[in-house]
């Protein structure tokens, strides 16, 4: 299916691994030109060049820490600077600092809402005057723990990814009169090299055939490739009725009833 992509031009943050690489991959075979983000030079130059092959000039690569408050203007100055235009913003860069209510501290707090949701907000922000009606879209990356309980251990995740969950669906009401879309998908565990669950379970097979036992109906960790997919259909005129939703990518692995 031809997504309509051709030739668009895309932001994605904390493209240098997993589903921001992912994402950035899918979206360049789909045809968009893009401006990719990560904090560490190295990696980012090394997954831009990769993503692009022989197209060079259709990838930009900025290495930003997207908790500066300068980032997201570089951001889309480098896009409309590069390409001289901006449709589509993908905000992936996020993280987690898991530990008991009590012992979260206020720099806990700010640290990861800063990341998870703030870096965000900025950059959409910067971007919003530069979509245009009908093209521009936005997708945030949250979590299934934005729509439920994560568990013990998971306040600062679970408050942040559900902030910006809350602040797409306030943000899509806003733009929607501007033909602008904006949504977040809620990716379950997801597996790839250095990841969270691959650390978590590095010489524990038997830990993770009983996590995946209990936790995963499909019988197997989701990958970044199934993330990336589900972005470029979001952010696609094929999309062009979906605004305001969180699209769960979890193989069933959720248990929210909305």
């Amino acid at each position: 299916m031809d997504l309509g992509l051709n030739d668009r031009v895309a932001i994605v943050t904390g493209a240098s691994r997993g589903l921001g690489r992912a994402i950035a991959t899918t979206l360049f075979a789909e045809g968009c030109r893009l401006v990719v983000a990560a904090r560490g030079a190295q990696a980012l130059e090394a997954a831009a060049a990769t993503i692009a092959g022989e197209r060079a000039e259709r990838v930009a690569a900025l290495p930003v820490d997207v908790t500066a408050p300068d980032s997201a203007r570089r951001l889309v100055y480098t896009a409309l600077e590069r390409f001289g235009s901006l449709d589509i913003v993908v905000s992936n860069a996020g993280g987690n600092r898991r530990k008991p209510f009590e012992e979260a501290t206020d720099e806990d707090w700010h640290e990861l809402f800063d990341l998870n949701v703030l870096a965000g907000v900025r950059l959409a922000r910067e971007a919003i005057p530069h979509l245009q009606s009908g093209r521009g879209s936005i997708v945030f990356v949250s979590s299934i723990y934005g729509r439920e309980k994560g568990g013990p251990g998971l306040s600062l995740y679970n408050a942040t990814k559900s902030a910006i969950i809350s602040a797409a669906g306030i943000l899509a009401l806003e733009l929607a009169p501007r033909g602008i879309r904006v949504n977040t998908v809620a990716p379950g565990s997801i597996l790839f090299p250095g990841g969270s669950w691959d650390r978590r379970f590095q010489g524990d097979d038997a830990g993770r055939a009983a996590f995946i036992a209990a936790n995963l109906p499909l019988g197997r960790f989701g990958t970044p490739e199934e993330i990336a997919n589900a972005v470029a259909w979001l952010v696609s005129p094929r999309a062009s009725l979906v605004t305001g939703a969180c699209l769960p990518v979890d193989g069933a692995q959720g248990r929210s009833l909305i």
